[in-house]
């Protein structure tokens, strides 16, 4: 009997865990409670790693208090949101050989839309090409928090590959539409690697600076104490040195502080520079690296009390000084007349992007894009490319994509393919076929309107329409048999287009920090006071110039404009300090200067009147006005055609007053003698200047910046653009026939009534011709 009984609750035990083992079905109902169980991590023949304990939220995430580890965030964004049913972000992590040997445990906290499925969607993540984690997506209610142990030898010294993945489906909805309300965003201040030895923090070598790392909010920071900085003859100096600093950081987002003092010790992100002669630094360190007193050293030396590595720059005199800077900067030096290959933006996308200059064929495999199956309704890919800073072909160059893909019978016609440059739709191809189909080197062309100098981004979107996603059946489980189909052999094509340079052109600054990259001699930098916000906000502009032109940027200080001479120049400062003559030469309304800023002083503006009376304006002949304006744009969305486009001769760049709610400016132009370039970075305070390029420096803000003139709003975080509407050519290449045509056929597609008017004459000038041919030979026509 009692046999018989042990026997049935075996049965009744392995069927009920059967029952659960099941993957639950894809249903319509609600979320489930918050005190479900957690998941189970995965083991490591599943994962490739061993789950570790759940790391506590409240404990000190520096490796200070009573922890021994040490941490390194490894997220490089203030935010980072996984959206779509599929989705995915790549970037590096430079470690040092210590903490490449210690054990490590990943750790990240995570939280989903409510109206993600659990049982079909998973968070992925992966160290090195290899799987560490997996689990389901299940924190709607509050976020969860994960850890997976690195197996001993995942990590290594150098660059190490960070990918996060996730598999999203909708809860209740099956149109495309909902895919949008996808999403799971990973908290930066909880996604960190723990070194279980806390000797990891220690750094050993100059070459240590790359593991600098980021922050709870994905920022870096180098702080330069300079006891001496106020001594004009430094400023240069300490140039190069914040340069050579961020290019060996080189991570997205990087301020660079100036002081005499050393700040806070310790922080995640930071890095501590102190630069000076043995006795100017002798009094704010307990100990100085051997051989100071002697000579030329560049050596880090450990804090006490925090344990935080010091770079210490020093030597007997200033030139010795100088000589432990080029330690540091001059490893990062380039010629400045070879061009890049590629794009180092391994710190924020993987892989690193390639710069293409004319007639070029690329692989996706190439570009870092897989051969990948899609079971659901919105595929989306993205890759990089970039093109030089001298590119011209924004208003007639095509692109094309020879797509390598396939689609099932059950994908409906009315489904299409998008293709997304830099965020803007730039090409659609419909899906035609009822039977399903594998297309073969499909051209898609890719309209390069959009495209602009540096990286640029391009996405291509899947859309499925099918008919059990029509139905949508509660209940129903969700589909595992792929519809769509993408592979790497696919291609991207640029032709050749145009070179030349264009000034003004903001977007050739941001994105190749063109023209000072391209400078072999020294780069004129006009700074108005030797004060420490000044200073910072210099020094971070030109090291984010030099992650943008791949290579340090030589600096002479120059006390006047006229110093200047025909060479491309910088001005920074705060602008009722600036010369008049910098700001009517990169268009900056006069008047402004000493009143610029003052509402935001006195909480007064003086502008409301003339706010008042422009709406007046305005909106006096509304009716109308409204008319043309619909008719406008009615042009614009059929043929293409602006008003700018219509104009025979340029229009003339009016003056520009900078608005209240904008605290910085970047303006760029012409030299007095029209044969340099010269930019102005501006505010109205030294404080909003420094705080101002420190925002702009976000590698997102960045790329944001172009046109004639742009300014930043912090209350919006925007980035606000004057275009271009009257700019001269640059040659930027010997001459050639070839590049010429280009260059006029760009500049003809952009002037469309000078073409109409050029083709109408030479039209009559054929036909007289002929005419008069006619007539010599005794012919009337």
């Amino acid at each position: 009997m009692n046999r018989t009984l042990a026997a049935l609750l075996v049965v009744l035990l392995a069927a009920t865990t059967q029952t659960f083992a099941q993957s639950n079905p894809f249903d319509m109902s609600g979320e489930r409670p918050a005190t479900e169980p957690p998941v189970d991590m995965p083991k490591q023949e599943e994962g490739g790693g061993q789950p570790a304990s759940q790391p506590d939220a409240g404990a000190d995430t520096l490796g200070g208090g009573e922890r021994d580890d040490f941490r390194r965030y490894i997220v490089p964004f203030d935010a980072l949101s996984l959206s779509g049913e599929v989705d995915e972000r790549t970037w590096s992590m430079y470690l040092t050989p210590a903490q490449a040997q210690s054990p490590a445990t990943l750790n990240f906290g995570y939280q989903n839309a409510i109206v993600i499925a659990p049982e079909v969607s998973s968070l992925s993540v992966f160290v090195n090409g290899e799987l560490v984690g997996e689990g389901p997506i299940k924190a709607s209610d509050t976020p969860e928090q994960r850890s997976y142990e690195l197996r001993a030898g995942l990590l290594r010294p150098g660059s190490n590959d960070i990918r996060f993945r996730v598999q999203q489906r909708h809860r209740t909805d099956c149109t495309i539409e909902s895919t949008y309300e996808l999403w799971t965003e990973i908290a930066p201040d909880t996604a960190f690697i723990s070194f279980a030895d806390a000797e990891s923090a220690v750094f050993a070598s100059v070459d240590d600076i790359r593991a600098v790392g980021v922050d709870g909010k994905g920022r870096t920071r180098f702080n330069l104490v300079v006891p001496g900085m106020a001594q004009p003859s430094r400023a240069a100096d300490m140039m190069r040195l914040a340069q050579g600093l961020a290019l060996r950081g080189h991570m997205p987002a990087q301020r660079v502080i100036l002081s005499q003092g050393l700040p806070a010790l310790g922080k995640p992100g930071e890095l501590t520079v102190v630069a000076g002669t043995v006795d100017e630094v002798s009094p704010l360190l307990a100990a100085l690296p051997d051989g100071a007193a002697g000579g030329s050293v560049a050596a880090f030396v450990r804090d006490d009390k925090t344990n935080a590595p010091v770079l210490v720059l020093s030597g007997p005199d200033w030139p010795a000084v100088r000589a432990a800077i080029e330690a540091v900067a001059e490893p990062m030096d380039r010629p400045s007349d070879v061009p890049r290959d590629v794009i180092n933006t391994e710190r924020w996308l993987l892989p690193e992007t390639p710069v293409v200059a004319g007639n070029t064929r690329l692989r996706f495999s190439e570009l870092g894009v897989a051969t990948s199956e899609f079971t659901g309704r919105r595929f989306r890919s993205k890759f990089s490319v970039a093109v030089p800073s001298d590119f011209y072909a924004d208003a007639y160059g095509e692109a094309t994509i020879l797509l390598d893909a396939a689609y099932t019978e059950t994908v409906l016609p009315g489904s299409r393919i998008d293709i997304y440059v830099n965020g803007n739709i730039a090409s659609t191809v419909p899906f035609d076929s009822a039977t399903g189909g594998i297309l073969r080197h499909l051209p898609i062309n890719v309209t390069m309107r959009h495209f602009r100098p540096g990286p640029n981004l391009i996405e291509l979107e899947a859309v499925l329409l099918t008919e059990q996603d029509k139905v949508c059946a509660p209940g129903a489980p969700a589909s595992t048999d792929s519809r769509f189909a993408l592979f790497d052999t696919s291609e991207l094509h640029m032709p050749n287009f145009a070179r030349i340079g264009l000034r003004p052109n903001l977007a050739a600054l941001s994105g190749a920090a063109a023209p000072y990259r391209n400078s072999a001699g020294t780069i004129p930098l006009f700074i108005d006071r030797s004060d420490a916000d000044t200073l910072s906000a210099a020094a971070t502009f030109l090291a984010r110039l030099a992650v943008a032109g791949g290579r340090p940027i030589a600096v002479e200080m120059i006390a006047s404009p006229l110093a200047a001479g025909t060479r491309n120049a910088l001005f920074v400062g705060t602008l009722p300090e600036l010369p008049k003559t910098v700001l009517t030469q990169v268009g900056i309304d006069p008047g402004r200067q000493m009143s610029w800023g003052s509402a935001q002083t006195t909480g007064r503006s003086e502008d409301t009147q003339k706010a008042i009376d422009e709406w007046q304006t305005r909106l006096s002949g509304g009716a109308w006005r409204t008319q043309i304006t619909a008719l406008q744009n009615w042009v614009k969305q059929e043929f293409d055609i602006s008003l700018s486009s219509l104009r025979i001769l340029p229009q003339e760049q009016a003056e520009f007053a900078p608005p209240e709610t904008a605290t910085l400016l970047i303006a760029q132009g012409a030299n007095p003698t029209d044969d340099a370039t010269w930019t102005l970075v501006a505010a109205p305070t030294a404080k909003l200047l420094n705080d101002g390029v420190s925002a702009v420096s976000d590698i997102h803000q960045w790329q944001r910046i172009a046109g004639h003139i742009s300014t930043y709003e912090p209350a919006s975080s925007a980035i606000n653009v004057v275009p271009v509407t009257n700019f001269e050519f640059v040659e930027t290449r010997p001459a050639s026939i070839g590049n010429y045509r280009l260059i006029i056929a760009n500049w003809l597609s952009s002037n469309i009534l000078f073409y109409a008017v050029a083709l109408v004459a030479l039209s009559v000038l054929l036909g007289l011709a002929t005419s008069s041919m006619l007539s010599r030979l005794g012919r009337r026509p």
